[in-house]
C-alpha cells in the first residue's frame, strides 16, 4: 500500500474591492429602511397608514434581500417575479384574512 503525500497548497486571493463596496452599499441601505421604520414606529399613531408603510417598507426590504444576497438580481426576470408576486399576495391574503376576522368577531347575532 503507498502513501500519497499532501501536495496541496493554499491559495490566497487579492481583495475584490468591489464586492466589499457592494456589500458595504447593501448593509447601509438596509440599516437605512430599518432605521425609517423604527423612527416611524415610535412617531406616527397607529393606524392604516403606519401599517400600510410597515408592510411597504418589509416588502422592498424582501426584495432587495432576495435581489442581492440570493443573487437573483442577476437573474432573469420572469423567476424574480415568480417570488415576489406570490409573496405580495401572501401579505395580501393576511390583511384580509385579518380584517374580516375582526369584523365577525364584532359582529353582533
Amino acid at each position: 500500500m503507498e502513501i500519497q503525500e499532501n501536495k496541496s497548497t493554499l491559495v490566497v486571493e487579492t481583495r475584490n474591492e468591489e464586492k466589499i463596496k457592494k456589500i458595504w452599499k447593501t448593509a447601509g441601505i438596509l440599516l437605512a429602511i430599518t432605521v425609517v421604520e423604527f423612527i416611524m414606529a415610535f412617531t406616527m399613531g397607529r393606524g392604516i397608514l403606519l401599517y400600510g408603510a410597515f408592510m411597504a417598507l418589509t416588502v422592498w426590504k424582501a426584495k432587495y434581500i432576495m435581489l442581492e444576497f440570493m443573487h437573483l438580481g442577476d437573474e432573469v426576470k420572469p423567476l424574480f417575479y415568480s417570488i415576489i408576486v406570490p409573496l405580495i399576495f401572501l401579505v395580501w391574503l393576511i390583511i384580509v384574512l385579518v380584517k374580516e376576522g375582526s369584523e365577525i368577531f364584532l359582529m353582533r347575532w
